[in-house]
């Protein structure tokens, strides 16, 4: 396919390299505001994409690539669409060209990680794994530059000798690529060791496309300055920062690092406003403490358990409320929106009932979907009929419950099906004026058959597990 004429440029830029745990959406939109030119987002493996959907997070303004399990696995927003580079970990290129159509709308540009020597890329056929398979290599990519509109990347490590390299980056080349990135290490090497510059050095001279100089933090990279350093003696189009950036971001920042406790607090207002699990705001806050995290504010950092935690240990805890309640305010509004839209859209013949349901206010094993099913046994009618739809913009469920041919259920949209179901349930079961078995209302039928039940089973001098275990028996086979 043809590249858009306004893509991504490659030469001259500084660049915040791909880490894993490192490159979400808060450090990202972090090393832009410090003068970033371009951002590369953590390595996500391909069949984990593959079972993403897309959604559009209106509450946080941001497109969401959510697994099965409700996990974000990629966020981004607006404010990166032009500079943040998606790279993914794959070992087929039809896999590869599935997940970038999957996200090349939401991104600038398609990276494919070549050179990470982790165990869990590299047995998987992925990562420094692919560098002693160049024509796997030419099939991935020359399948992307072929079938998406944005530019394709790719980032390698260098082999064992210089000649072998420089082969593998015109090979590369040859596909159609809008740019190599080069870690100047070997597979086995870590960042202990030297970075290899000459052989970055020669790959720049070797080939048109233009290279961009990795591995740089431990031997080149202290502040802005030498940034220029390092491409001068790689004579690289640009410079892709890790450790140095995760250390402290403003690395990029011309004028000079800003103090790391200023840093640390805006990373904080970010991981807040875009809901950044605490876990991984946790571990990007360690990476920048470093030697500190043995004092008293390290040791709480390392104890906390939530982002209103780590807020309170670095006294922002006002700024933490303040945002919270702003994005709940927005959610409110945004669910009476589409509350008001249902409601014009609204079958006549369902009956809608604004209901809830909280399972603490329920005994053990008691729900209205069993009250409800209780009660048309009693009435000879069929058993209700389910049927749950799920909203595609923010996943969220509602059902309409069937019971002696009317159709009810609750105004509210719900967090899974499950929710939904008890929820028509009680619309249904208040509309009928038919008990629904929360622990206020006076003991139901449903209620006091348990009790004699379970007296039965007391008095037969049967013991509590067999109380529980049959109890439980029970509510599989009416659910």
């Amino acid at each position: 396919m043809t590249v858009n004429s306004a893509s991504l440029c490659f030469r001259n830029k500084t660049i915040l390299a791909p880490m894993v745990r490192v490159g979400t959406l808060p450090m990202r939109l972090l090393a832009l505001d410090y003068g970033a030119d371009i951002v590369y987002c953590e390595e996500l493996i391909d069949l984990k994409m593959l079972q993403c959907k897309r959604v559009v997070n209106e509450v946080l303004g941001t497109v969401d690539f959510v697994a099965p399990n409700d996990r974000v696995v990629f966020r981004t927003c607006a404010k990166e669409k032009d500079s943040v580079v998606f790279q993914m970990g794959t070992a087929d290129a039809e896999r590869a060209l599935t997940v970038a159509q999957l996200v090349e709308n939401d991104v600038a540009a398609i990276d494919v990680n070549m050179g990470c020597p982790k165990e869990y890329s590299t047995k998987a056929g992925m990562g420094a794994a692919l560098l002693s398979d160049p024509d796997k290599i030419e099939s991935i990519l020359s399948t992307l530059v072929k079938g998406i509109c944005k530019p394709v990347t790719c980032k390698i490590r260098i082999l064992p000798s210089k000649e072998e390299t420089i082969s593998l980056a015109k090979t590369i080349e040859k596909t159609g690529v809008a740019a190599i990135a080069v870690h100047g290490r070997k597979k086995e090497e870590r960042p202990q060791h030297p970075v290899h510059c000459d052989v970055i050095k020669a790959i720049s001279e070797a080939v048109s496309v233009p290279v961009i100089a990795n591995g740089g933090s431990h031997d080149f990279i202290k502040e802005y300055s030498d940034l220029e350093a390092f491409q001068q003696a790689t004579a690289a189009s640009s410079v892709m920062v890790a450790r140095a950036a995760m250390w402290n971001p403003s690395i990029f920042r011309k004028e000079g690092p800003q103090p790391l406790n200023n840093v640390i607090q805006e990373y904080i207002k970010y991981a807040v406003r875009y809901d950044n699990h605490y876990t991984n705001t946790k571990y990007c806050l360690c990476q920048m403490l470093r030697e500190q995290l043995e004092n008293a504010q390290g040791k709480k950092l390392h104890a906390a358990q939530s982002l209103e935690e780590i807020c309170e240990i670095f006294e922002m805890g006002s700024f933490y409320k303040e945002t919270s309640a702003l994005l709940e305010a927005r959610k409110a509004s945004l669910e009476t929106k589409d509350q008001g839209e249902d409601d014009q859209l609204e079958d006549v013949d369902v009956i809608t009932m604004a209901v809830k349901f909280d399972k603490r206010e329920y005994p053990l094993q008691i729900t209205p979907k069993m009250c409800l099913l209780e009660w048309c046994r009693k009435e000879k009618h069929p058993q209700p009929v389910y049927e749950t739809i799920e909203r595609p913009g923010d996943r969220l469920f509602r059902s309409v419950v069937t019971v002696a041919e009317q159709k009810y259920r609750s105004s509210f949209w719900e967090k899974s099906k499950k929710l939904a179901e008890q929820a028509a349930a009680i619309a249904c079961l208040r509309t009928l004026g038919v008990p629904e078995g929360k622990r206020s209302e006076e003991a139901s039928p449903l209620v006091n058959k348990r009790k004699r039940h379970d007296q039965e089973l007391l008095h037969n001098g049967e013991h509590r597990e067999e109380l529980l275990a049959e109890a439980a028996l029970c509510w599989v086979k009416v659910a």
